[in-house]
């Protein structure tokens, strides 16, 4: 990935409104959701989403289509996979990463399965 794409995925994602969008986008998987299902999922105001839905789709972390008369946005799983793998590329300088760097949630999970 790109430096400048980079700089445009974070950025996009480097607000409020537009990370709670985009988180409710990857929790509802490939099926995506209606503008109006956003806008009810995370409080933002149907007026000011479009907006920030706009600021997203510019740094390719969504896209939408239309169905019927409604627009389903969908979460950019590529961009986002190629995003952390460039975040996390060098992690550790190629070593093996201590529990400390492992994502909280993984760390529940190993100590539950333990």
């Amino acid at each position: 990935m790109e430096t400048k794409a980079v700089v445009s995925a974070l950025a996009a994602l480097a607000q409020d409104s537009r990370l709670a969008a985009f988180r409710a986008l990857v929790q509802a998987g490939p099926a995506g959701l209606a503008a109006g299902r956003i806008s009810e999922l995370t409080g933002i105001p149907p007026s000011s989403l479009s907006f920030h839905l706009k600021e997203l789709s510019h740094a390719d972390m969504v896209s939408s289509q239309q169905a019927g008369r409604f627009v389903i946005y969908t979460a950019n799983f590529t961009t986002m996979n190629t995003l952390l793998g460039f975040l996390t590329e060098n992690c550790c300088g190629g070593n093996p990463c201590s529990p400390a760097c492992e994502p909280e949630q993984s760390r529940a999970t190993e100590k539950e399965s333990t």
